[in-house]
């Protein structure tokens, strides 16, 4: 009797241990499907490195392999967002096919950025997880098309970035009826109660974060008149980025302190679209701008090339928004005002963790949602809003280089190098 006690007590002991220690009696749910790299029927080539891939209508599976630093590494990583840390255990047996569906290349981020960031966390926390990866080059037929083939090719998560977030409602019913939940990434898709979660930025904050740098930088002027260039209008974070913008310009028109001169729509994001809206503008206004709103940092690019070439000397501010690298540089050089960081990285890999829940049945803890939601039209989303910071010439070095979004030697290149020591950069 006195063994069977001693034996009791032991047995107790290493329950109590295991459970310390983040054990559970229950399994991780696994899919059936098998490790390696596979290619879809749609597929045109397997996938290389995270951005080699560029190709209209691609799609590509991968299969990432097991490493336990790897998965170490994963774990550590810091979320840029107050209340969200990772929540998730990297697990070798757990398996499964997500698809990663993005709209478009002619935005630099997707191809750069947001695809390798997401496609690392995930196969740091699934090594034996299949990603589906689909660029649709914003044609909203060909996303379809893609997320149907990922459905029919065994996919159990949806991660859909729209290019139309109207027409991607199809999409999630789709989804939703054969079970398969879907993250909207970064734009909201509209009208379908198959929405599982939302993430993105406060997008009307980034419209008006965007405005009240304008009008900073046109304080000096008497009743200045400024282009407005906005985005796509098949994207609904178009739409509130312009709704941002009005709502801090709008006062300023009725008390005639600000004119919108000229403002466009711009379809797909379009660069050279933009280009050819400010030459419009520029004909009508006999050149008279003294600031620009644009959206994003394509479509500030566009504006600006048509600025040069209609002779402009100093250009009017710009804005803009993502922080790419052509923009940073801009902003070194004088010829863009600012630009919107939005860190990718904590999005990208919030939504492969969301999506990593999805698939092995994780609960996901309240405090990443923080309670948030965002109506779609159907049913109130809940969602992941992070925090967008201005960037301008003054803070690049505090912003997207010590976040290690671009390195000081990827934007002081030989045509910037002298600009860059101004700006304290070198």
């Amino acid at each position: 009797m006195k063994q069977r006690g001693i034996w009791l007590l032991l047995v107790s002991a290493l329950l109590a241990l295991t459970v310390a220690c983040g054990g559970s009696a229950t399994p991780t749910p696994t899919t059936s499907t098998s490790a390696g790299t596979t290619s879809s029927p749609t597929a045109a080539t397997s996938m290389a490195s995270p951005t080699a891939t560029k190709a209209a209508a691609t799609a590509t599976t991968s299969a990432g392999s097991a490493t336990t630093t790897a998965s170490a590494t994963a774990v550590s990583t810091a979320q840029a967002t107050p209340g969200i840390a990772d929540w998730v255990t990297p697990s070798t047996s757990a398996s499964g096919t997500i698809a990663l569906l993005l709209p478009e290349s002619k935005t630099a981020r997707y191809e750069s950025k947001d695809r390798p960031l997401f496609e690392a966390k995930l196969k740091a926390l699934c090594p034996n997880c299949k990603i589906i990866y689909s660029n649709a080059n914003q044609d909203a037929s060909a996303q379809q098309q893609q997320a149907e083939a990922a459905l029919a090719n065994g996919a159990k998560v949806l991660v859909l970035d729209p290019v139309d977030g109207k027409a991607a409602a199809v999409i999630a019913d789709k989804a939703k009826a054969q079970g398969v939940p879907v993250i909207a990434y970064d734009r909201l898709i509209q009208n379908s109660d198959g929405v599982t979660y939302y993430i993105s930025f406060d997008n009307t904050r980034v419209g008006q974060l965007q405005a009240q740098a304008l009008v900073q930088a046109l304080s000096g002027k008497s009743k200045p008149q400024i282009v407005m260039i906005n985005g796509a209008p098949t994207d609904p974070n178009a739409g509130q980025f312009k709704a941002g913008a009005h709502s801090v310009f709008d006062p300023l028109v009725q008390a005639g302190k600000l004119v919108i001169a000229k403002e466009y729509d711009t379809p797909d994001w379009s660069p050279d679209q933009a280009q050819n809206e400010m030459q419009q503008a520029l004909t009508a206004l006999g050149n008279k701008v003294d600031g620009v709103y644009a959206a994003n940092d394509g479509t500030a690019g566009g504006a600006i090339a048509a600025m040069k070439a209609a002779g402009l000397n100093p250009l009017p501010p710009v804005t803009g928004q993502d922080a790419e690298l052509a923009a940073i540089q801009r902003i070194v050089a004088g010829e863009q005002y600012m630009t919107v960081y939005k860190p990718l990285k904590p999005e990208a890999e919030i939504a492969a963790e969301l999506a990593y829940s999805l698939l092995t049945n994780t609960p996901v803890p309240s405090s990443v949602t923080a309670g948030k939601t965002t109506p779609n039209g159907k049913i109130n989303v809940p969602s992941v809003l992070l925090t967008p910071i201005v960037v301008t010439k003054d803070n690049i070095k505090d912003t997207v280089v010590k976040d290690g979004f671009w390195t000081v030697q990827q934007i002081c290149t030989a045509d910037y190098a002298t600009a860059c020591k101004n700006a304290g950069l070198q």
